[in-house]
């Protein structure tokens, strides 16, 4: 799926990374929502390559990445933690300063990246997420329903833990169809991957991504929404309008309070636009990352 790319693990400080690079041109990050690993981005990584120096990771906590513990405040899965790894595993393949294109968990890593390490990311890309804050603190009816997981994997261990591991081909294969449609987005070989990965230890570690969005993610950016902290990179927003995002929430006005250049973009797909509709997502992404990338 990722055919002329190297993939490596890379130490960080705080977990080992699994990373597929490959291309050339300016380096843009891709970042992988849940429960999904590196692998969502397949359809349009071998695209981007051709203009860009492509790196796709799994977070800490998913895919072949390793799994620390949370700690007591959960705060090793807050997307500060995860945005450090990602830093550095940048730092290591030689890239100072990059792109960021980032879906659903992957899309809240690069918010925090571009704001604690704004020195480094040059532009910045989301995909079918509001932010956290906005979202935590505006629960809209229809997204509530359809977001339950939020709230379940966020109770203490090890509750979610023991029932989602009691049937994880089941669990996998019911989160990713959101609409009891289907699989049809996903190739089999994505899907193969994605079962795989979905093991007892990476389905804690999701829980405790989720305990740290209830508590430490939220607070954090709470106290920097009040401090006025705003993201100084150009900033692209795309949404699936069939998505959970696009029907129940407000996107506009979610990301007025983070960002003053911003690029807002509405596409014909559900939550997942890279599996979906890759043409039209790497339409989108082009057209947004190409000031970086040489003619």
């Amino acid at each position: 799926m990722f055919e002329g790319f190297t993939t490596t693990d890379i130490e960080t400080s705080g977990a080992v990374i699994r990373t597929a690079h490959g291309g050339s041109g300016p380096p843009l990050l891709l970042l992988h929502g849940n429960p999904l690993t590196h692998v969502m981005w397949h359809k349009v990584a071998p695209r981007l390559a051709e203009r860009f120096t492509v790196v796709a990771t799994d977070l800490r906590g998913y895919g072949d990445s390793s799994k620390p513990q949370g700690g007591g405040d959960h705060s090793a899965y807050s997307f500060r933690a995860m945005a450090g790894d990602q830093v550095e595993v940048m730092e290591a393949l030689g890239h100072g300063r990059f792109s960021v294109a980032g879906h659903d968990r992957g899309g809240r890593v690069g918010h925090r990246m571009a704001l604690d390490h704004a020195d480094r990311v040059e532009r910045l890309a989301v995909l079918d997420i509001i932010p956290t804050y906005q979202q935590l603190a505006n629960i809209q009816k229809g997204w509530a329903e359809e977001s339950y997981h939020w709230f379940f994997m966020a109770q203490p261990f090890d509750f979610p833990e023991h029932f989602l591991s009691l049937d994880l081909g089941y669990y996998i294969r019911r989160k990713l169809d959101k609409k009891g449609v289907g699989l049809g987005p996903f190739t089999p070989e994505a899907m193969a991957e994605y079962v795989r990965c979905c093991t007892p230890e990476n389905i804690h570690a999701v829980c405790e991504d989720y305990r740290a969005t209830l508590s430490v993610d939220f607070e954090m950016d709470g106290a920097d929404l009040e401090a006025g902290r705003k993201i100084v990179c150009p900033l692209l927003v795309i949404w699936g309008e069939n998505s959970h995002v696009g029907r129940h929430l407000d996107v506009h006005g979610s990301w007025a309070a983070w960002a003053d250049d911003i690029t807002f973009r509405s596409l014909p797909s559900g939550h997942y636009p890279a599996e979906e509709d890759p043409q039209l997502t790497l339409e989108a992404l082009f057209e947004f990352f190409q000031a970086t990338a040489a003619p």
